[in-house]
């Protein structure tokens, strides 16, 4: 709920919004909504965002307190510390590296085919938990070097660079779906006068999408069984 919005109650009141809705900046929306998942034991194994989430310290130290594993986008300019206690920009560190370290790796198919960059990683942090791994990593675009993209990354010990760059990649899934969501199921199609009308017509648009992704998926299905019958 926008903040020229809870900082006007009558207005709040005459929508039907109830005094307990409060303001929130977008990290704190994810941190509860979250929380929410892990309460109610929703399984997944990592979170991954853009950089208005990763730039926020407290969110990732939130995360780590609950062993979440997070790939998130940060600034060029973000601090990290090496595992030898050096402080330093993320562009400046992923600078000094090798350039044989960088690899070519696929982060998931796009609209135009394999989503193909330059990967590297780095260590960071001055300790690690048991069994727990943090990195910088780095997305170099292949047409253009100077195209870097950045991640603070913590998971498993052994997570492999490919699975990172992999985690960061899905990303685009979920934008691609909040598009999609928009575009055939009227997401943001919205006319409404009150706060409930508006959570209805979010909730259905909602699961229309997730409808027509099962329907989809089993004409699919359905192409892939008759070819292997003919």
């Amino acid at each position: 709920m926008p903040e020229s919005w809870t900082s006007d109650r009558d207005r709040c009141r005459a929508a039907g919004i109830t005094d307990d809705i409060e303001f929130a900046t977008k990290p704190r929306l994810a941190q509860h909504m979250i929380e929410r998942a892990l309460d109610a034991q929703v399984p997944f194994s990592w979170v991954t965002a853009d950089e208005a989430y990763g730039q926020v310290k407290y969110l990732r130290v939130w995360l780590e307190e609950r062993d979440v594993s997070y790939v998130l986008a940060t600034r060029c300019n973000d601090d990290v510390f090496t595992p030898d206690g050096r402080a330093g920009r993320a562009d400046e560190l992923i600078a000094a590296v090798p350039a044989k370290q960088w690899r070519r790796i696929s982060a998931g198919d796009g609209a135009h085919g394999r989503r193909e960059y330059s990967w590297v990683r780095i260590p960071i942090r001055i300790a690690w938990a048991p069994g727990r791994g943090h990195w910088l990593l780095a997305r170099r675009s292949l047409s253009d070097p100077t195209e870097i993209a950045y991640y603070v990354c913590a998971g498993p010990r052994r997570t492999t660079l490919t699975e990172l760059a992999t985690i960061a990649g899905s990303r685009w899934r979920v934008e691609e779906c909040f598009q999609q969501a928009k575009n055939e199921a009227g997401l943001d199609q919205y006319q409404v006068r009150t706060y409930r009308a508006w959570y209805a017509h979010i909730t259905l648009s909602m699961l229309a999408l997730a409808w027509l992704a099962g329907t989809k998926t089993e004409a699919i299905k359905g192409e892939s069984g008759s070819k292997i019958r003919a």
